[in-house]
């Protein structure tokens, strides 16, 4: 019998680990003492009012800004510059008004040295996942708002990130386009053709976060702090006039207010 017979493996560390972060801006303080884990596979909601810092948190997440103060791990690792294993969706789609929607969604695998062939071959599929596969040839001109917010999904699937951040995605969009994609999101997220399991999700709308989250962490303002959290343990596809999720709102707009 081997020696490490009937001995369970070391649990797996968070993805990401938030170790009391700050951050500051010219002496402001944007953050402070922030202490977060998201674990793979998890779907959390990031609430909160405006300067309360969830855009900052995302970025800290990205590596696209460095804590003032704390440590942000990867996986168990410290991370330090770009986090490669994670990619953005932006409130305002961030496409790039020269180039056709397929060269928008492979453009992060241009920047990669991923072959021509071979990121065209990617991005069409993930333009086919959300729905755009006739509008490879397009223009960001000639599409719609949530059709913009498909390519700027599909530019982040494309890189088939461990984890997807996505700040305030459908704020930008009208009610029915909104929920339409907030649909479409869990559709993708759940299906075996996208690897990417783990998203972090900010957003202003409490509904929102209970209707797609597992976890809900609320923040307080000025300056940006923990006020609480909630899990969300109803099944999917949720309902926003169930009293599970109306009582789990009320609880979150408390712990807010």
């Amino acid at each position: 019998m081997s020696p490490d017979a009937g001995v369970s493996a070391p649990p797996r560390p968070p993805l990401l680990r938030l170790r009391d972060v700050g951050r500051r801006y010219d002496g402001a303080v944007a953050l402070s003492g922030i202490s977060l884990d998201v674990a793979h596979g998890e779907f959390l909601a990031l609430i909160g009012p405006s300067g309360c810092g969830k855009s900052t948190l995302l970025r800290i997440a990205a590596g696209l800004a460095a804590p003032s103060e704390g440590e942000v791990l990867w996986d168990g690792r410290p991370l330090a510059g770009l986090n490669t294993g994670a990619a953005m969706v932006f409130q305002n789609f961030a496409l790039l008004p020269w180039l056709r929607t397929i060269d928008n969604v492979a453009l992060p695998l241009e920047a990669r040295g991923v072959p021509l062939e071979a990121r065209q071959r990617r991005a069409a599929h993930y333009l086919e996942l959300v729905g755009l596969a006739g509008y490879a040839r397009a223009f960001p001109r000639e599409l719609s708002g949530g059709m913009k917010q498909r390519v700027g999904l599909a530019r982040a699937l494309c890189q088939e990130p461990a984890m997807l951040l996505m700040d305030e995605p459908f704020s930008a969009l009208d009610v029915l386009t909104a929920r339409s994609l907030r649909d479409q999101v869990l559709e993708l997220w759940q299906s075996a053709e996208v690897p990417t399991r783990t998203i972090v999700l900010v957003t202003h709308s409490i509904e929102e976060a209970v209707l797609m989250a597992d976890r809900v962490v609320a923040l307080h303002a000025h300056p940006g702090r923990l006020a609480g959290e909630i899990v969300v343990r109803a099944p999917r596809p949720r309902r926003a006039d169930s009293p599970e999720v109306l009582a789990l709102v009320d609880r979150l707009y408390a712990l807010i207010v």
